[in-house]
């Protein structure tokens, strides 16, 4: 069983605003994030917002310490609920590939392009822990490693939103 994760804890500083609640194609990217989990997971959550369209669920260890946070909180909730495997992803992550989940099996993987985006085994909630109380490198590419992840090339471009440009040149890519 997989639950999937969209991870919208961030300050959206490069954005200007709240760019979960920015819109592409008449919805919100938060929205957009949690129909694409839905469409592979049994159960999506939103990690990092106290509201939204799924259940919603506090980063580990407290708010400001990036997708670590969003995914440590998503493991443990899959381990308290049975889930075997997290999917993940960015509430600015568009144009994922169709077919996502079985290109990042066998688990653990990412998206080359988007560490964010990966499948996770609910056991590495041990490891995404220690890296977050730990003085080494917060980073998703730590965690990859630490975990022995692969980095999966979607052969796909697959794209973020981290600013009012790039959503402009999104919604100018599907003609909106």
């Amino acid at each position: 069983m997989i639950l999937g994760a969209v991870l919208a804890g961030g300050q959206s500083r490069r954005f200007g605003s709240d760019k979960a609640l920015a819109m592409l194609g008449g919805e919100t990217l938060l929205m957009r994030a949690v129909d694409t989990l839905s469409g592979w997971c049994e159960k999506v959550v939103v990690v990092g917002r106290e509201e939204a369209p799924a259940p919603t669920l506090p980063d580990w260890f407290g708010p400001g310490l990036g997708p670590l946070a969003g995914i440590a909180a998503a493991l443990h909730d899959a381990l308290d609920e049975g889930y075997d495997l997290v999917l993940t992803c960015g509430v600015d992550s568009i144009d994922l590939p169709d077919d996502l989940p079985r290109l990042l099996m066998p688990a653990p993987a990412f998206l080359a392009d988007q560490p964010v985006v990966g499948l996770w085994p609910a056991s590495a909630a041990k490891v995404v822990e220690n890296i977050l109380r730990g003085d080494g490198k917060h980073s998703m590419r730590a965690f990859a490693e630490a975990i022995g992840a692969r980095a999966v090339v979607s052969g796909q471009g697959t794209s973020n939103i981290n600013t009012p440009e790039d959503l402009a040149a999104a919604e100018q890519r599907r003609g909106l």
